[in-house]
């Protein structure tokens, strides 16, 4: 049975991946090369835990990424949008 993640073990490991990528970013890399570079790290890692290591995602499962995708951004501009509001 898969573990159940909380929200605190989601943001430290999140934290986790922000600190990787100021360490590139401190070592001379671009910012937006780093940032199309995680974005590629998760399409490949999401593809993997849904369809295995020799596995794709067909259109139906793309769309699906895609959209969750969409929704966990949204929601990180809302909240990112509250804390400009609230200081």
């Amino acid at each position: 049975m898969a573990k159940k993640n909380t929200r605190d073990e989601h943001n430290k490991v999140t934290t986790q991946f922000i600190d990787l990528a100021n360490q590139l970013k401190d070592k001379g890399h671009d910012i937006e090369l780093i940032a199309a570079a995680l974005m590629s790290a998760s399409g490949i890692y999401t593809t993997y835990t849904v369809a295995g290591d020799q596995g794709y995602l067909q259109q139906a499962g793309v769309d699906k990424v895609a959209a969750r995708y969409k929704e966990n951004l949204t929601y990180i501009q809302e909240v990112k949008k509250a804390a400009a509001k609230a200081s």
